[in-house]
């Protein structure tokens, strides 16, 4: 018995060994307990945050190309300039206002001076935009050749100045360069005209070109100044009371749905026998019955 006593029987040295070592233990077991020691795992994300980084790169990318391309800018008329292109370019509201009156008094800028002179615009923002200003080449040579000046009385700029007296000609033997002389007619809209013609055989109505893409309101001003129709012009009739839907719709101002109409009418009416009775078929455009009869055998 004493001998198993004596395996108990510690020094002071030992007690305070057996102490420390006691709170070694006791603080290590509450690291494990408060602490993770796992190693960290990176979190995978989720399909719907791959999506939104996918679309958020598409979005900077689009980004990117707007800032590349918003300093590009191409040569205009700024007669006809937007109220969007000119807030763009730097314009105030007062300013496209100013533009915007003057024009509704069917007058015209002839050049960058005018253009300031007449929308209040600075300095530094005509130095900007006037370089890209693009001008009809006959007003651009005039203005450098004769320097137009402007008597007191016409204060306000008139309307761009005529070369030479108008001399109406037949719409139907204009050639492409003929329309081109019209102010504001390019290749693309004379190349419009002439086909539309070509589809008709010939214009029946100056009032016609009004509904061809590119053509403004000022435009179709000048064209009516410049342009009549001559007398039996060569037209491409059709017989609506006897063509099918397929035959109708070459006519250029009937699409399927509205042939597909006239054949019903005719069917259930006896035939078309004049402009009132177009005026009855659903879907004829009320605006062009006048001409559409033009080019009917009733």
């Amino acid at each position: 018995m004493n001998k198993i006593k004596s395996y108990f029987m510690f020094s002071r040295e030992h007690r305070g060994g057996i102490f420390l070592f006691l709170l070694l233990l006791i603080a290590f077991q509450l690291s494990y307990f408060f602490f993770d020691f796992n190693p960290i795992q990176k979190q995978q994300p989720s399909k719907a945050e791959l999506q939104w980084l996918a679309m958020q790169n598409e979005i900077d990318s689009i980004k990117h190309l707007n800032d590349s391309l918003k300093h590009v800018i191409k040569p205009f008329n700024p007669n006809f300039i937007t109220d969007y292109k000119a807030s763009v370019l730097g314009m105030s509201v007062k300013e496209i206002d100013r533009l915007h009156k003057f024009r509704s008094l069917d007058k015209y800028v002839n050049s960058g001076k005018e253009f300031q002179q007449i929308t209040k615009i600075s300095n530094e923002l005509l130095n900007t935009i006037s370089p890209h200003f693009k001008f009809p080449d006959w007003v651009t040579e005039s203005n450098n050749l004769n320097n137009i000046q402007y008597s007191k009385a016409n204060s306000n700029f008139k309307k761009f100045p005529q070369k030479k007296a108008i001399v109406p000609m037949n719409i139907n033997d204009a050639s492409k360069e003929d329309i081109m002389k019209i102010y504001g007619i390019g290749h693309k809209i004379s190349e419009n005209i002439i086909k539309e013609k070509e589809n008709f055989g010939a214009f029946a109505s100056i009032e016609q070109l009004k509904y061809i893409w590119g053509i403004s309101p000022e435009i179709y001003n000048d064209i009516q100044m410049y342009f009549y129709i001559g007398q039996n012009p060569p037209l491409k009739t059709i017989d609506i009371n006897n063509l099918s839907i397929n035959e109708l719709v070459k006519f250029p101002y009937f699409d399927y749905k509205l042939a597909r109409q006239i054949v019903i009418f005719r069917s259930a009416n006896d035939d078309i026998k004049n402009i009132d009775d177009l005026t009855k078929i659903k879907g004829m455009p009320t605006e062009k019955i006048q001409i559409i009869a033009l080019y009917l055998k009733l």
